[in-house]
This record gives structure tokens, C-alpha cells and sequence, in this order.
């Protein structure tokens, strides 16, 4: 039954107004029901379309992702002492080039020890010369103790020959003096002749030895001394080269009291101020190297199929928008997923395990003249195309 409006019926000054009934309401309601189903299948219908048709057209050329960053390889600046510090002359955000001082510390303590290095040094320096001087003196007294040696022999062939006369003569007198012919007092003389030419023995003897355990000594001597210096000059000498390596490293202390750029970059998570001790080895600084910045695109595992080294990328980042289209090439693919490499690995053997997708990130070299026209920084948003029509 057709939809009717209330009507107004006219008697006099009465008015009485007719209204649909519950069964013609209802029957308009199911006739909007149907339009509503009808609108909603027409609805789907074109979906199904529209998605077989994106389909038919998906580009098989190019895989792409959203999921990319500006990365760098940044270097981290460490002192190599410990020192105060007493000049900062750069701040975060500060473009620098390398060899550019970030740093001044306090050299007192390395001035003072490259001082005592440099005395010790030429101590030892003196030490050689000295000893190799000695050399020559030993050798002399070798010599000498030789002579020495002679002497003693011959004094003791004088006294081997006195010894003999005095030992005859009282062999004489021993003789006759039973006969009266010889006097009491000459055989006394005699014997005592007889004791000093021997004593004069004994000491000759004893002289001789000592002549050679003095000449065996010196040689000993003039042996260590040598040993000291052979095969090796002043600048070759163990001692020497100990003592300039000691020299050598506090010169190299003084020097690192000043810390300079290791690379050209951008000055960034400055840690320091002037008047703080730092330890050696503790970060104070990175710098950025703006000019050689790369992009990590965390691709799925299902696009990388056909990704190989050298492909060409077209990257846009949320900085420039699409106004600015950023030109690389694929370098290399990482390790592993990110995953993989997390402090604490997920542990997929479990009664609960759900598979996820992983991302392996694929490191894009950008264009550096690009990038000098339009600097990026480390951490900012890319998406990435890869033209994967090559492989095919």
C-alpha cells in the first residue's frame, strides 16, 4: 500500500486527522530495508572490482616502504687521558672539520711527566756513553794485571834462586861445623839466610798468585761491560730505546690534552663543560657525517625476493615531502633482522607462538651532491622505492 499523508478534513469549525495504520507503516520500512541491502551489495560489488583491478595493476617493478631512516656512521669522541677541562670551544649543532679542536685539557701533569721522561732519557743516553768508556779502561787494567803477573814471576825466580844459594850455604856449614871449620855465629847467619830466602819463596809464590786472580778478575769485568754495550749502539742500547719509548709516550700524552675532529660532521650530544674531569675513554661528544649519510629501509621479507646490491632507489623523506626526490643505490643488506640481534631474542618455541612478519634492513647510499642541496640528519623519516625491474 502507498506511503499517505495525513489529511485534514474541513466540517464547520471541527478538524479530524487520518493517520497510516501499523501494517502500512511497517511496509514501508521493509521497502527501505531493501534499498539499504541493495545500496550496501552495490557497495562491495565495486570493492571486489576495484580490488581486482589494483590487482591486475600492482607494480611488479618496484617494492617500497615507509619503514626507513637516516642513518650515519657517527664518530664518538673520547678522550685518550684524564684531565680537566679548561676550554670547550664547540657547542651541539656546530659544524666542525677534522682536525678542528673540540677540547682543551689541563697538560700540567703531561708537561711534568714529559720532563722527567726526557731527563731519564738522557740519562740513559749518558749511562751507555759512560759504560762503553769503561770498556777501555778495563782493557787497560787487563793489561796491566798482566804485567803484573810477569813482575810477580820474576820476583819469584829471584827468590826460587836465593832460596836455593841460602839452602846450599847452610848445607856447607852444617857440614863442618862438626869439625870445628865453621863457627857457631856463621851457622847461625847461615839457617837465618836460609829461613828469609824461604819466606821470600812463600811470598814470590803467593805474589804470583795474586797478579793472576787480579788479571782473572779484571778480565771478568772488562767481559761484563762488554756485554753491556756489544751488538747495540747508543740509540740501539735496551735502556736507550726503553727510555726514549718513555719519552715518546708522555710527548703523545701532552699532545692528546688536545682533542680535535676526527672526521668533518655536525657537533651533537655534547656531555662536557669546562672545569669537569673526564676519565679516558669516557664519550663526550658525537659528531654527525652529514655528507655521507645513508637510509636503512626496513623491507619486508616477502619484498626482498628480487632486491640485489646495486639497484636504483628513489627515496622521499617527511622533511622535503614529495617535492624533493632523493636518488641511491642499494649497498648491501644487513645481517639479520632487528629482531634477531634485540638484547633479548625472541624464543619462538613456545605452545603460543604467533608468527610475525620480520624486516631486514637494506642500506641505501644517497647521493652526496644531493644531499648538500638538501641536508638531511640522522633519524628522520624516508620512503624508499627500489627499482627491481633489472632482475627479471
Amino acid at each position: 500500500m502507498a506511503e499517505r499523508d495525513p489529511i485534514e478534513l474541513h466540517s464547520g469549525e471541527q478538524h479530524a486527522e487520518v493517520t497510516p495504520t501499523e501494517a502500512e507503516a511497517g511496509a514501508v520500512k521493509s521497502s527501505r530495508k531493501k534499498k539499504s541491502l541493495k545500496v550496501i551489495l552495490a557497495l562491495a560489488a565495486a570493492k571486489i572490482v576495484i580490488g581486482a583491478g589494483a590487482y591486475a595493476l600492482i607494480d611488479h617493478d618496484h617494492v617500497a616502504t615507509d619503514n626507513a631512516y637516516v642513518q650515519a656512521d657517527s664518530a664518538q669522541v673520547t678522550p685518550l687521558v684524564s684531565a680537566a677541562v679548561i676550554e670547550a670551544p664547540v657547542v651541539n649543532t656546530q659544524v666542525v672539520r677534522k682536525g678542528q679542536v673540540l677540547l682543551r685539557l689541563d697538560d700540567s701533569d703531561a708537561r711534568l711527566a714529559l720532563a722527567k721522561a726526557g731527563a731519564e732519557y738522557a740519562k740513559a743516553r749518558r749511562q751507555f756513553a759512560q759504560t762503553a768508556a769503561n770498556s777501555g779502561s778495563l782493557a787497560a787494567q787487563v793489561n796491566a794485571r798482566a804485567a803484573d803477573i810477569g813482575q810477580a814471576r820474576a820476583q819469584l825466580a829471584s827468590a826460587e834462586a836465593s832460596f836455593g844459594k841460602a839452602r846450599i850455604d847452610l848445607n856447607r856449614r852444617s857440614e863442618l861445623a862438626g869439625s870445628g871449620a865453621v863457627s857457631g855465629e856463621e851457622l847461625t847467619n847461615a839457617k837465618n839466610a836460609y829461613a828469609t830466602a824461604q819466606a821470600n819463596l812463600a811470598l814470590a809464590r803467593s805474589a804470583v798468585a795474586t797478579a793472576s786472580a787480579t788479571t782473572s778478575a779484571a778480565r771478568e769485568n772488562l767481559a761484563a761491560n762488554q756485554a753491556l754495550i756489544a751488538g747495540s749502539t747508543i740509540d740501539t742500547s735496551p735502556e736507550v730505546a726503553a727510555a726514549k719509548a718513555k719519552l715518546d709516550q708522555a710527548r703523545l700524552d701532552l699532545e692528546r690534552t688536545v682533542i680535535r675532529a676526527p672526521i668533518d660532521g655536525v657537533v651533537t650530544n655534547r656531555q662536557v663543560q669546562v672545569g669537569q674531569r673526564i676519565a679516558a675513554g669516557s664519550p663526550v661528544m658525537t659528531i654527525v657525517p652529514t655528507g655521507s649519510l645513508y637510509v636503512d629501509a626496513n623491507f619486508k621479507e616477502g619484498q626482498l625476493a628480487k632486491v640485489r646490491p646495486g639497484q636504483k632507489v628513489e627515496l622521499v623523506s617527511d622533511l622535503y615531502g614529495d617535492d624533493v626526490v632523493y636518488h641511491g643505490r642499494v649497498a648491501g643488506f644487513s645481517g639479520g633482522t632487528g629482531s634477531a640481534f634485540s638484547l633479548i631474542p625472541a624464543q619462538n618455541a613456545t605452545g603460543n607462538w604467533i608468527k610475525v612478519v620480520q624486516r631486514l634492513p637494506v642500506r641505501v647510499q644517497l647521493d652526496p651532491r644531493e644531499l648538500a642541496a638538501h641536508p638531511l640528519r640522522v633519524g628522520l623519516s624516508m620512503e624508499a622505492k627500489i627499482d627491481v625491474s633489472g632482475d627479471r
